[in-house]
Parts: structure tokens; C-alpha cells; sequence
């Protein structure tokens, strides 16, 4: 890969240049004592501007694993920020310091913003309700290790569809996949937006929408729980009466196939019973640890780093 890139979405990458993400993904996980030291002198900053733990400490350990060092701040009041500095004076500072940047913000394009004035490569890790592109890589990574592929399946997205920044950047990273199906489960007022069925229509990608979990279980491979965000609702009653809509419990779950299989980008509040999570179609812990080797891999992709593959035969362009 040549050339400075960003991840502000998970369509900026081709098809193809995630599947070698991916590659180097289950490689590192086959192989993950060959990375040690791949970017011993490398910097990582993570920008974090809202509270955040498994994708933060996931992008620590990734850098961590590979060899490299981490700086940064995970709460705005600890920056900066505090003071009035810009999302553009802040990425150009850090750049002085760093090699790569991972930035979470509560705004919407906050991460788009510092892209188009840094020096370094940017990968947004949440930017408000818009996008959550390393958490679509992550999911991705393990629809393909359970499946073996990321095609010819239905997926169910259960939950806070409206304001669910991961189930946006999902549903739109799937749209160029072959036979997916969408089933999309929320109370009427968090229903997907209207530009996310404009997309499926367009495409001519089927799906369907219902209130009951229930009934939509039997058909699905795969089932992806949300938690109702409180942070993105402005009235706290709205926010208590919709909070636990929908409960996955063993009950529930005894009407799903046997080898359906259970995601969710957590954390997880009540929305999925703790009796669930032994069960083998329980992969949301799997899942994080997906999201720690996808992460090790696209920052070694975005770093245009090459040895770590060389005695694999992973040539990272």
C-alpha cells in the first residue's frame, strides 16, 4: 500500500485490501509471536475524546504486541481540548510525536477533520453516530473465521438501530458482499435511518423489519445485539423505557439454529442474559480478541510495514 492512507470508513478500503488485512489478521492470530518487535520504533497516539475501553485498550495492546509504544490522552478533559484547542492543532501536534494516531470523538467528521491536515495516518475509532470502521473490521474478520466466508448469509441486527454507529458502518461494509440478507429488529423509534434502506434499495439488497426478536431468530446465522446508548439519547425517560426492549436469554435463544452465532460490539448491559454466554454460539468475547489482531494488521498496513510478513509470506502493500 503505498502512499498515505487514512480510515475514516470502512469503504475506503477496496474489497480486496481488506481481505489482506484479514489474511494478516489470521496470520498474526497463527502466528502471533512472529510480530513481536515489528515496529519497535514506531509511536502509536490514541486521541480519545469520550470514554471508551475495549477499543482504546485494544489499539494499546495491538501496538503493544507489535512492538511499538503508545502516548496519548482518553478523556478530553485531560487534553488540550479542555483549553479550546482544535481537533487540526491537536493531530498536528501529536504528529510531531507520533507515526500513527487512532481518534475517538463524539462529533461527527471530528476524525475526517484531522485526516485532511495530518501528516500521519488517522484511523477513526468512533466519530459521534456516524462510524466505527475498526469495529466493521473486527466484525468482518470474525464473520469470516466462523463462516468461513462473507457471503450467503442472514444476518439480524437487534437493537438501537437509529443512533448504532456500528450497525451502520456493518450494514454499509456488507452491501458488497454476495447474498446477504438484513433482518432489522428495534422498537419503532429506533429504527434504522432512512439513507440505510435508500442504500439496500438501491442495491437491491433484501431485508426485512419487525418489533419482535422472537419471530425473527428461527432464519437468522447471525444475530448482532446492541445495547440503547444512553450517551446519544437527550430525554432519560426515552432512554428508560426503551433501555431493555429486548433481552437474548436462553429461552430465546433455544429457537435459533444450532449453528447460528451471537455478536455484539459491547459493552453489554442487559440486552444479552450472562446464561447465554456459555453457550457455543456465544461469540462476542471472541470477537474482542479478533478486533486486537485486525487491529495489529491495519496498523502495520497503514505503517507500510513489510517484515513482519516476510517469513510468513505476507507482503503487506
Amino acid at each position: 500500500m503505498n502512499g498515505l492512507r487514512h480510515l475514516m470508513s470502512p469503504m475506503d478500503f477496496s474489497v480486496e485490501e481488506l481481505d489482506a488485512i484479514f489474511d494478516v489478521a489470521f496470520d498474526i492470530e497463527a502466528h502471533l509471536h512472529d510480530y513481536k518487535g515489528a515496529l519497535d520504533t514506531r509511536i502509536l497516539a490514541t486521541c480519545f475524546y469520550e470514554p471508551s475501553t475495549r477499543t482504546r485498550l485494544s489499539f494499546e495492546t495491538a501496538m503493544l504486541r507489535l512492538g511499538g509504544r503508545v502516548i496519548g490522552f482518553a478523556d478530553a478533559s485531560s487534553s488540550s481540548a479542555a483549553k479550546g484547542e482544535s481537533v487540526a492543532d491537536t493531530i498536528r501536534t501529536i504528529a510531531c510525536f507520533a507515526d500513527i494516531c487512532a481518534m475517538r470523538h463524539p462529533k461527527e467528521g471530528a476524525p475526517m477533520v484531522a485526516s485532511e491536515v495530518s501528516p500521519i495516518p488517522v484511523i477513526n475509532a468512533g466519530d459521534g453516530g456516524h462510524h466505527h470502521p475498526t469495529q466493521t473490521l473486527t466484525d468482518l474478520l470474525t464473520i469470516r473465521a466462523l463462516k468461513g466466508s462473507l457471503s450467503s448469509f442472514t444476518i439480524g441486527l437487534c437493537g438501537d438501530l437509529k443512533f448504532g454507529r456500528t450497525v451502520h458502518s456493518l450494514i454499509h461494509a456488507l452491501t458488497r458482499y454476495d447474498n446477504i440478507r438484513f433482518v432489522f429488529i428495534s422498537p419503532a423509534e429506533l429504527v434504522v435511518p432512512d439513507y440505510i434502506t435508500e442504500l439496500l434499495d438501491e442495491k437491491n439488497i433484501p431485508y426485512e423489519a419487525t418489533r419482535r426478536l422472537d419471530d425473527a431468530i428461527p432464519d437468522l446465522d447471525f444475530l448482532y445485539m446492541t445495547r440503547v446508548q444512553r450517551e446519544r439519547f437527550f430525554n432519560e425517560e426515552d432512554y428508560i423505557r426503551l433501555k431493555d426492549y429486548y433481552i437474548l436469554d436462553r429461552k430465546k435463544l433455544s429457537r435459533a439454529k444450532s449453528d447460528m452465532y451471537i455478536l455484539h460490539p459491547l459493552p453489554r448491559v442487559n440486552e444479552i442474559a450472562v446464561d447465554v454466554d456459555e453457550d457455543p454460539r456465544a461469540a462476542y468475547f471472541r470477537q474482542v480478541q479478533y478486533g486486537m489482531y485486525v487491529r495489529m494488521a491495519l496498523i502495520l498496513t497503514l505503517l507500510g510495514e513489510t517484515k513482519a510478513g516476510i517469513n510468513r509470506g505476507l507482503l503487506i502493500r
